[in-house]
């Protein structure tokens, strides 16, 4: 039976999303920063899943304790899924939003409008320390805009416009976000699987 869960992050602002999505569960949410000993961790996997998998791999591992670890980022069909696992880094590792969506606007300059088209992914793995692995995915397709649009959110979010809903993803209210967006649709699917495993003798 699962009582307790590490996320490999120390992002509050996930770590309070998961524990609104698992209340009533009994579930204990725990950040990997209230554990020492456990160092950068290194993303060298080449897809969204395996980065999710060496994270919380680590971090079980260095817990005991069951781990969810996710990865997650923007792919540009005209740039080969790029900018991809460098999402964060794209335009050097200062991670910096106002460079990464600049050099995308600027690598997006001669593409037409019907070719700005790209997909935000999130892939979720939990790992168990008897060897057990999951892993999820979500998906939210929509087009790159030629401007910033919107005030919230964070990364490429007021790049990315979701046509049937008329906004960016900066735009969007969190309620309205987490419904549609491609973490708000893996972190679904995680939950069912942590379900599960809650309901096992």
């Amino acid at each position: 039976m699962l009582t307790e869960l590490v996320l490999a992050s120390g992002n509050q602002g996930k770590i309070a999303e998961f524990r609104r999505l698992l209340e009533g569960l009994d579930i204990q949410v725990y950040s990997m920063k209230n554990y020492s000993g456990i160092d950068e961790i290194e993303e060298n996997g080449v897809t969204f899943a395996e980065n999710a998998l060496i994270k919380a791999r680590t971090v079980c591992k260095a817990t005991g304790i069951p781990a969810l670890a996710d990865d997650s980022g923007l792919m540009v069909d005209a740039l080969d899924g790029a900018p991809g696992i460098y999402s964060a880094r794209f335009a050097g590792e200062q991670r910096n939003d106002d460079d990464n969506n600049r050099k995308l606007l600027q690598l997006l300059e001669p593409v037409g409008e019907a070719q700005r088209t790209g997909q935000f992914f999130c892939a979720i793995a939990i790992v168990l320390p008897d060897g057990r692995e999951y892993a999820v995915e979500g998906i939210c397709r929509g087009k790159i805009l030629r401007s910033l649009q919107g005030s919230g959110g964070f990364g490429y979010d007021p790049l990315f416009y979701v046509e049937e809903l008329g906004k960016t993803f900066a735009e969007l209210t969190l309620d309205e976000k987490n419904e549609i967006s491609h973490r708000g649709r893996a972190n679904r699917k995680a939950v069912e699987i942590i379900k599960l495993l809650k309901s096992e003798e």
